[in-house]
């Protein structure tokens, strides 16, 4: 169990505190309730180029990177389609200096020209190493262009295209980075070796005199039902075949999406999965199968992967095949088994009570669902009370041939 406290402040600012006197360490992880969905289809790739943006300079700190290695600290961020994440760690002796550095970037950035040329190149060059010219690497660029048709989701973090981050001006970023990064916002989390009096005295100090500011509304309608299949083939300079089978799915927190969870866990979860046995192990077709879900705020897909030994029209086709008769059956009255559901289970909270036990892993479980409105200490419980029955009713609406989404990745002819 996770101890934790909780506060807001009169701007908005969510807090939540951890108290680890175990460590000689404190992080402050600071999460924004914004990603790729808030971008618009002209001007991609916003929210992840704002990653980079932000250590790029803020009002009071030209450097941020030099002012928390003075203090003997590290950072770094994440960027999803839902969230951006930023975390600072320190000892707790200088926990000061990560709230100060947090609370200006959060205040206003500098807005300078040259650091914006200098990030928009990094995040090109980023764009070209991961995306363009890596084996597979727009893989999410076709899935996504197959599964929506109007909702943001349609483009990955990374952004549509190069040319929407070289057009990027110092208005655009200002427009969006005050309709977003906001302490009503945003989710403060402090852990480590610090009192919950002490992280509030900083968090008031330095957060509390920011003001509020008017978030832009997401005005975006959910996307429309797939209501007959879609394919697609590609062929690239890759190694072997690859495979994408994927179907939409409820949105996180939403009936279902523990349920997808489980099954994607089932199917493909370590050596005892029923991918890893059945098709990787026995049979010489697949390379490696994988099962997962997207993970979104709003409805996401589920996504069945395999990688192919040969690439002719009879061993992709026969695959597709395969990777389907694993997935399908879950339906079936008495096809998932008990103790596959428990080892799905058993393999999430080994993985979330261990994962959990860093202080700033605490700090960024502890943001994450604060954003959700959720206990922590909540979440295996949750989990655990899916049954067997649920999972065979979302296997049932979610695993439809019908509103598939397949991509065969194919070497070059």
């Amino acid at each position: 169990m996770i101890k934790f406290t909780r506060h807001t402040l009169d701007n908005g600012l969510r807090i939540v505190h951890n108290y680890d006197p175990s460590t000689a360490m404190v992080a402050v992880n600071v999460l924004y309730d914004v990603g790729s969905r808030d971008e618009s289809a002209s001007m991609t790739g916003l929210a992840h180029l704002f990653e980079h943006l932000m250590f790029g300079g803020s009002e009071n700190i030209p450097d941020f990177d030099a002012a928390i290695e003075n203090a003997g600290g590290t950072d770094n961020a994440w960027t999803s389609a839902d969230f951006t994440n930023f975390y600072d760690v320190a000892p707790a002796s200088n926990a000061e200096t990560l709230f100060w550095l947090e609370s200006d970037r959060m205040l206003s950035l500098s807005f300078s020209p040259r650091a914006l040329q200098v990030q928009k190149g990094v995040v090109i060059e980023e764009f070209k190493e991961t995306h363009l010219n890596r084996p597979y690497g727009d893989m999410g660029h076709l899935l996504r262009d197959l599964l929506y048709r109007t909702h943001p989701y349609r483009w990955p973090t990374i952004g549509l295209e190069v040319s929407h981050i070289e057009k990027v001006s110092i208005d655009d970023i200002k427009d969006f980075y005050f309709s977003h990064y906001a302490p009503n916002n945003a989710v403060l989390a402090v852990s480590g070796n610090i009192t919950a009096d002490e992280a509030m005295r900083l968090a008031r100090k330095w957060m509390g005199p920011i003001p509020r500011r008017e978030i832009a509304p997401r005005l975006w309608h959910p996307e429309a039902p797939i209501t007959e299949p879609r394919r697609r083939v590609v062929h690239a300079r890759v190694p072997q075949a690859m495979i994408v089978v994927a179907f939409p799915m409820p949105a996180y927190g939403k009936p279902g999406y523990l349920e997808c969870d489980i099954l994607t866990d089932i199917l493909a979860a370590g050596r005892a999965s029923r991918f890893f046995r059945r098709l990787v192990m026995g049979t010489d077709i697949f390379t490696d199968a994988d099962a997962s879900i997207s993970g979104n705020e709003e409805e996401g897909f589920l996504m069945l992967t395999g990688r192919l030994a040969s690439a002719d029209d009879e061993t992709v086709a026969r695959a597709e095949k395969m990777l389907l008769d694993e997935a399908m059956p879950l339906a079936g009255e008495g096809n998932i088994l008990p103790a596959e559901l428990e080892r799905a289970n058993n393999r999430y909270e080994s993985d979330f009570t261990f994962s959990s036990m860093s202080y700033l892993a605490k700090a960024q479980a502890l943001a994450m669902a604060e954003m959700h409105g959720e206990d922590v200490n909540d979440i295996i419980e949750q989990r655990r009370a899916v049954t067997l029955e649920g999972l065979r009713a979302t296997a049932a609406r979610v695993i439809n041939p019908v509103s598939s989404v397949t991509i065969h990745y194919l070497p070059q002819l």
